[in-house]
C-alpha cells in the first residue's frame, strides 16, 4: 500500500484547508485510515480516523467539531478538512492505513501498518 499525502500550506488562524491522501496497491475497501500529526519538538499525535468501509469516523478532542475526514471510494482518497485552524495547529501532518482487520476506528499510531510522507500546515497568527 502506498500512500500520498497533500493539500498542506501556510494559512492564517480562522482560516481552512482540505488534505488529501491517496492509496495505491492494495484494496482498500477493509482498511481504517488515520491522519497524525507531528509538531517540531513534540510525539506524533492522534488526529482522525476513518473507516473505508462505512465511514465511521474517530476524533482527537483538540479537532473535534473543526476537522473532518471523509473518503471517496472510487478515487481511493480520504480527505481531512480542516476549519477554524489554530496556530496550535501547525505540524507536519501524515495519513497511515490499518490492514489489520480492526473494525472500529484507531487512534494508536502502532495499530498501523503503513504511512505516507507528511505534508506541512502551518498556521499564522
Amino acid at each position: 500500500v502506498q500512500l500520498q499525502a497533500s493539500g498542506g500550506g501556510l494559512v492564517q488562524a480562522g482560516g481552512s484547508l482540505r488534505l488529501s491522501c491517496t492509496t495505491s496497491g492494495r484494496t482498500v475497501s477493509s482498511y481504517n485510515m488515520g491522519w497524525f500529526r507531528q509538531a517540531p519538538g513534540k510525539e506524533r499525535e492522534f488526529v482522525a480516523a476513518i473507516n473505508w468501509s462505512d465511514g465511521r469516523t474517530l476524533y482527537a478532542d483538540s479537532v473535534k467539531g473543526r476537522f473532518t475526514s471523509s473518503r471517496d471510494s472510487t478515487k481511493n482518497k480520504v480527505y481531512l478538512q480542516l476549519n477554524s485552524l489554530k496556530p496550535e495547529d501547525t505540524a507536519v501532518y501524515y495519513c497511515a492505513a490499518s490492514t489489520r482487520g480492526y473494525t472500529d476506528p484507531q487512534s494508536n499510531p502502532a495499530q498501523y501498518n503503513y504511512w505516507g510522507q507528511g505534508t506541512l500546515v502551518t498556521v499564522s497568527s
